[in-house]
């Protein structure tokens, strides 16, 4: 599993674009993770699904109120990272009104969740392999903070988690 001190694995993700911008067509594009982390401060959050009843109740507005915040802590991204692909991202996106706060990161086969070590089985819930639920604090590439979640739980992976973290 991924550690505090760890660089992001190489990876890419996918993202949705509702309209065309800075040389992107609109529909998925590939998100080099190595190349998307490079000198930034980033918060990431993932979780085990798109429109899920704790990800669209809690994770995902947790972190677009505590946009502004996590802003004035250095944070320069918000990525949510979930096994989905990039169109359901992109939908999930629009209903959360995330845009211009979170960019909502597909990883549609799961090679971010299982290069991080950090996968969830929900196979015997009809859901197949998905991320499990965690935060961690990003800084150049680099884990500097990393709050994984217990099965079932939404205690240490929330905004405000992160958010002390970013300001400590």
């Amino acid at each position: 599993m991924i550690k505090v001190g760890d660089t992001l694995p190489a990876c890419t993700l996918q993202e949705y674009s509702e309209v065309e911008g800075e040389g992107c067509s609109i529909g998925p594009n590939p998100v080099d993770v190595s190349k998307a982390s490079a000198g930034k401060t980033i918060a990431v959050f993932a979780l085990p699904g798109a429109f899920t009843p704790t990800c669209s109740a809690k994770h995902v507005p947790g972190y677009v109120e505590k946009f502004d915040a996590l802003k004035a802590a250095g944070v320069d991204e918000i990525w949510c990272v979930s096994v989905n692909d990039a169109f359901v991202m992109g939908a999930w996106a629009r209903d959360q009104k995330t845009e211009g706060k979170v960019r909502m990161l597909a990883d549609g086969s799961a090679d971010f969740a299982r290069a991080t070590g950090l996968t969830l089985d929900l196979t015997s819930r009809g859901m197949g392999l998905r991320s499990n639920r965690y935060s961690m604090l990003v800084k150049d590439g680099k884990v500097a903070s990393l709050n994984v979640e217990a099965p079932g739980k939404f205690e240490v992976s929330d905004a405000a988690t992160l958010l002390a973290q970013a300001t400590s």
